[in-house]
């Protein structure tokens, strides 16, 4: 009876340690079983991208100098130095049109007209039978004085004769303060009686378009005392040089 209870504490105790073996075995495998972390990532860190300035830092803490630059500045830093569109070539002239550059839509120069130039006559001692118009850019920035004035003297129903020959190679173009000029020649024959005693001239501009007009009121100007005419005169293109405009 002695022997049968050894034995069957001896299978017990065997068993009891199985058991436990059994359960070491298994919290291992349960360890072995888990997902391992990905490659080139460090647990419980946020993983840097490469989209800074090349200062972060890598998985291994140290500077990731080989990190990508960004391909564009952020619109905060492109925008600095940019130029403005009110920058020196801003404002408006008389006629309300703006100045901007190229984002304003519109050109960087004006047409010459009654709202932004002042014209004025005089009259000349030489050549004889001339008077002399005078054009002034009073606008905030530069207008095109384009072709030849288009006169009327009095209730004439014709334009002055225009001079072709008085063609200059390029538009006169007026910066703020500058002026052009056109010549007219009153009588084209002195020993003719078909003259007329005028009293006021009407100056309509001229658009870019020569048969065009610009729509804007036109310039009414006295005529000097004593002033005759006839339609063998002539008005001579806009010059950017007075001496130019008197040699016609």
């Amino acid at each position: 009876m002695r022997d049968n209870r050894i034995r069957t504490t001896a299978l017990a105790a065997t068993a009891l340690l199985a058991a436990l073996s059994l359960t070491a075995c298994s919290g291992d495998d349960g360890k072995a079983g888990a997902a391992a972390p990905a490659a080139g990532t460090t647990s419980g860190r946020p993983q840097v991208t490469g989209t800074g300035t090349g200062t972060g830092t890598g998985t291994d803490g140290k500077p990731a100098g080989n990190a990508a630059r960004p391909t564009a500045r952020p619109a905060s830093v492109a925008s600095q130095g940019s130029t403005s569109n009110t920058g020196s070539n801003a404002g408006s002239g008389k006629d309300g049109s703006a100045t901007g550059g190229s984002n304003t839509g519109r050109p960087a120069t004006a047409t010459c007209i009654g709202e932004n130039t002042e014209v004025t006559l005089t009259k000349v001692s030489r050549p004889i039978n001339h008077l002399l118009l005078t054009m002034t850019n009073t606008g905030s920035r530069a207008c095109n004085a384009y072709h030849a004035p288009k006169l009327r003297f009095d209730d004439a129903q014709a334009v002055f004769p225009i001079l072709g020959d008085s063609r200059p190679q390029a538009v006169v173009t007026l910066a703020p303060g500058r002026s052009a000029y056109a010549a007219i020649l009153l009588t084209g024959d002195v020993e003719t009686n078909d003259q007329y005693k005028g009293s006021h001239l009407t100056v309509h501009f001229s658009a870019k378009d020569p048969s065009g007009s610009t729509g804007t009121v036109p310039d009414e100007l006295t005529l000097p005392a004593d002033t005759y005419w006839d339609d063998k005169g002539f008005v001579t293109y806009w010059q950017s040089d007075m001496a130019d405009a008197l040699t016609y």
